[in-house]
């Protein structure tokens, strides 16, 4: 299921009900059992997300080394919280438990690319690379 899952999402940008509904027939799954798989894993999304993908790692490693306080400038500078997309569509902000970064937390990814040893200089220019 994760493979169709992975194109469905890559496809259209989100696992929508219909979809949820047309693997359920084919697989011959229940919806819910569907439903259960995509939302187990935080990539799967049921909404589309903004032009811009910026995912910051909280887990402790990251923590350690100063991730919250990072986290907080990113939610000031973006002007939106963690799982939310800012109005104009520009970006989506979410919590990742490990980007496999652990030496140089912390980290973050944004539209795949991983960045690491984030500071707070780091955050202005992410903040401005995701307003271009």
């Amino acid at each position: 299921m994760l493979p169709i899952l992975h194109a469905l999402q890559g496809r259209f940008g989100l696992i929508g009900e219909e979809a949820v509904r047309l693997i359920s027939a084919e697989l011959n799954l229940s919806r819910a059992e569907v439903y259960g798989v995509v939302s187990f894993y935080h990539d799967f999304r049921k909404e589309p997300h903004g032009r811009h993908v910026l995912k910051v790692c909280r887990a402790e490693a990251c923590q350690s080394m100063g991730s919250d306080a990072i986290a907080d400038s990113l939610e000031r500078a973006l002007g939106i919280k963690f799982g939310e997309t800012s109005a104009d569509g520009q970006v989506t902000l979410e919590a990742v438990y490990c980007l496999g970064l652990c030496a140089v937390a912390p980290s973050a990814m944004l539209d795949g690319r991983l960045i690491g040893r984030l500071s707070e200089a780091k955050v202005a220019l992410l903040a401005e690379e995701i307003r271009l």
